[in-house]
């Protein structure tokens, strides 16, 4: 029976992509903690655990009357983005996808209440949302699986709830280790174009209100304590600081691990940081020995 054996949410915002030199610059000749936080994630977790792919719940591929997970054998060529093409351009991929698990995914959609299909077009696009992490986590690791589950724009709270079942129940029905990426940031709300610039530092008193900043900061101390069930409680709350994509990302992968009986405890893989006005962290859920909730294993 297939397991998940760790998870997390992960900030795949574009500054990790630029330059050294450039991303001291913004950042008051400092590096934003982000980047050597998902190099320990890499040394410390993804070339360490025992698993043969990797989901990630990717929070910019905006589907609208399904969810949809990658099916390819596999995914190469040249990526550059649409958003920022002067961060992002022409950045190398190559790798494995897993279509027995993305068609398994689909299949146990309708049965947890939704629509999921499968779709293994090679000209399918991808979002730098899962290549970024990629490039940081899977890249050089050959042997490693990698495929991607949009978020229904049209979705709400119980709609990636039901996804995030699905995902888990297909997971346990395979014989798969997995790894889940939650890829996305917290409370998500962008300074004005004229304004931007002037808060480009990680410094997170450049979060765009004041309420964002405790919010996510509330929500990170429940994340490190494993009280999953608050934060779920408090999804209607949450979301009126706007975190990405109604927190899909989050809401799918702890939906897949048990949702409000997962207890695991959360393990700081960076500060908490400003992007543009947007909450940033990396945060790590190792697979307890006894199992993600208070019942046992539930992936």
């Amino acid at each position: 029976m297939g397991e998940v054996v760790g998870a997390g949410i992960l900030a795949h915002v574009p500054t990790i992509m630029l330059p050294p030199a450039v991303r001291r610059e913004i950042n008051e000749g400092k590096e934003i903690s982000l980047v050597p936080g998902l190099e320990k994630l890499r040394t410390e977790v993804f070339e360490t655990l025992d698993y043969e792919t990797v989901v990630v719940l990717d929070s910019h591929w905006y589907t609208t009357v399904e969810f949809i997970a990658t099916a390819q054998d596999r995914r190469a060529g040249l990526f550059t983005s649409e958003e920022l093409p002067r961060g992002m351009c022409r950045i190398p991929y190559d790798w494995k996808g897993d279509p027995e698990l993305a068609k398994a995914i689909a299949a146990r959609g309708e049965e947890n209440g939704t629509w999921i299909t499968a779709n293994e077009d090679h000209y399918l696009p991808l979002y730098y949302a899962t290549l970024n992490l990629w490039k940081f986590l899977g890249d050089g690791l050959p042997d490693k699986r990698w495929i991607s589950l949009s978020v229904a724009q049209t979705g709400d709270t119980q709609d990636f709830l039901n996804a995030g079942r699905a995902l888990g129940q297909a997971i346990r029905e395979t014989d798969r280790k997995v790894l889940l990426v939650a890829s996305g940031a917290l409370s998500h709300t962008f300074w004005p174009l004229r304004e931007l610039r002037a808060h480009e530092a990680s410094d997170p008193s450049n979060i765009f209100t004041p309420e964002a900043y405790a919010a996510d900061l509330e929500r990170i101390a429940w994340f490190e304590n494993g009280d999953h069930a608050k934060v779920l409680a408090t999804m209607p709350e949450y979301l009126k600081y706007r975190p990405e994509s109604k927190f899909a990302h989050y809401l799918m992968m702890i939906a897949a691990l048990g949702a409000g009986d997962v207890v695991a405890p959360g393990r700081l893989f960076s500060e908490y940081e400003n992007s543009i006005g947007t909450g940033q962290v990396h945060i790590w859920f190792d697979r307890p020995a006894t199992g993600w909730t208070r019942a046992g294993a539930a992936a």
